[in-house]
């Protein structure tokens, strides 16, 4: 099968993978890239090898990611670090033929670019990430390089969306705490007890308050055989998940 990821707004060499087109197997089965699971990281490996023949053109163009940690943390990347992971939660880079790679199975992976900069980002927008500031801190990283807020573009790949993300009254007294602005995306639940949050509604309306322009792959992750669930292996008690990867490269002059 291919793994010809969805695309969206972003002019740089970028996509949203789904699970098709992999080599793993069992509840990992496909494009798994999630180094944190427990598949064999030999798949995993190739996995994300498919991934950068996908996006350069060579299956050796290093894939970078963190230890995604539901954080606001932005690390800029100079060089590859290979399967020695710090803690962060998104990456900026001016460096041409590095892939940025954001691993998901539900959360929100937000891709930026600001290609008259020649600057690239992205982040793992969970409800913490989101509401904390980690797409605050992407910004602010972008234009440390050089980046103008007036020229960046940002796309918010497949995530869990409102129908699928049944929640509390705490979490959303967590939500409100950290942001005022997250009660407009609770709507009404099974009962008065339960509330269902729109995570891509509040993700994108705060990339509006902050003026990036940006786009939407508006897939549901929680429903979709195509893609990897947290929430759903958790519903099924699944021993294990996998994890689609979002990723972006400036190219090669």
């Amino acid at each position: 099968m291919s793994t010809q990821p969805d695309r969206s707004i972003l002019s740089s060499p970028h996509g949203f993978f789904s699970r098709r087109g992999g080599v793993s197997e069992g509840v990992f089965a496909g494009l798994n890239c999630g180094l944190g699971s427990g598949d064999d990281r030999a798949l995993v490996a190739e996995n994300r090898r498919r991934v950068a023949a996908t996006l350069s053109g060579s299956a050796d163009t290093p894939v970078v990611s963190t230890y995604q940690v539901h954080g606001a943390h932005c690390i800029r990347v100079t060089t590859p670090w290979g399967d020695d992971r710090p803690d962060g939660d998104a990456m900026v880079t001016n460096v041409p033929g590095l892939i940025l790679g954001i691993l998901t199975a539900d959360c929100g992976p937000v891709l930026f670019e600001d290609l008259d900069a020649g600057v690239i980002g992205a982040a793992h927008a969970g409800w913490k990430g989101a509401v904390g500031g980690v797409m605050e801190a992407t910004l602010d990283a972008m234009e440390a390089l050089g980046a103008r807020r007036s020229s960046i573009k940002a796309a918010l790949g497949p995530c869990i969306h409102a129908a699928s993300y049944e929640v509390t009254l705490p979490f959303r007294d967590a939500c409100d705490k950290a942001d005022t602005a997250t009660g407009a995306f609770f709507l009404p639940g099974k009962d008065t007890d339960h509330l269902q949050f729109d995570l891509p509604g509040y993700i994108l309306a705060r990339l509006d308050r902050l003026g990036v322009s940006a786009g939407f792959v508006d897939i549901d992750t929680y429903p979709s055989a195509d893609h990897y669930s947290f929430r759903r292996t958790t519903h099924r008690a699944e021993s294990d998940y996998g994890r689609q990867i979002s990723a972006i490269m400036l190219p090669r002059p």
